[in-house]
């Protein structure tokens, strides 16, 4: 059990910790379903609405979702967002009637100073192979990639690649994708390509991301819907 209750010092700690337990080996079994996760915080209070949409990984089509309401105990610390926020996000994990074969996280894995973002958190403690996508850079040198759909271009950091850019529609902005624990660089960026349909997010993270704010503003009831 996850121990949430650290000072930064001690969070800072359990992530040198958890690195050396990060798997990039490359993922062998096939992927049937796709999860993505996202939480929508409430700019008044502490209470955040998190929410997880499982997909078939082939159509796109949502299977099932679960959501929650919930209190947020740690404060924001840049590199520290994992400690703040997957606390809630397995608290969803834990109700889904259909666990994916992957999840996808709205935030980084391995691009991360301490190579433990929030995918690499979640995929160490769940053992579910994982990813980051980002929509903002958080580190590293790249060039951006073409602006054609499908390009991508590598994220670099101290000789390391931690990640790539990728351009998932034509001429938008791209997102940043890196492994999370459980998959190999290049099939992280496989996977989000293969996600990204008609918009510039994934189809795992936008559902998520409708989900929690529609959960935000009171238009969907929390818990399973299947």
């Amino acid at each position: 059990m996850e121990d949430w209750k650290l000072s930064p010092k001690a969070a800072i700690e359990r992530q040198r910790e958890l690195r050396a337990l990060t798997n990039l080996t490359p993922l062998t079994s096939p992927i049937r379903y796709i999860g993505g996760a996202d939480i929508a915080y409430d700019k008044a209070s502490d209470v955040v609405h998190t929410g997880i949409v499982v997909l078939d990984c082939e159509t796109m089509e949502i299977v099932c979702s679960s959501s929650i309401v919930d209190t947020i105990q740690f404060p924001y610390i840049p590199g520290l967002l994992s400690f703040r926020e997957i606390p809630s996000i397995l608290k969803a994990w834990e109700a889904l009637p259909i666990r994916p074969d992957v999840m996808m996280m709205d935030g980084h894995g391995i691009a991360h100073p301490r190579r433990v973002g929030v995918a690499t958190h979640f995929g160490i403690l769940t053992a579910c192979p994982s990813l980051g996508c980002g929509k903002k850079h958080l580190m590293g040198n790249y060039e951006a990639p073409a602006n054609e759909k499908g390009t991508y271009s590598p994220i670099e950091d101290e000789g390391e690649i931690i990640g790539h850019v990728v351009r998932t529609c034509d001429g938008v902005k791209p997102v940043w994708i890196s492994p999370g624990h459980g998959m190999s660089l290049m099939q992280s960026v496989e996977i989000a390509s293969h996600c990204a349909r008609t918009y510039r997010i994934p189809e795992p993270t936008r559902q998520a991301d409708i989900l929690v704010n529609a959960l935000r503003r009171g238009e969907q009831e929390v818990g399973i819907q299947s």
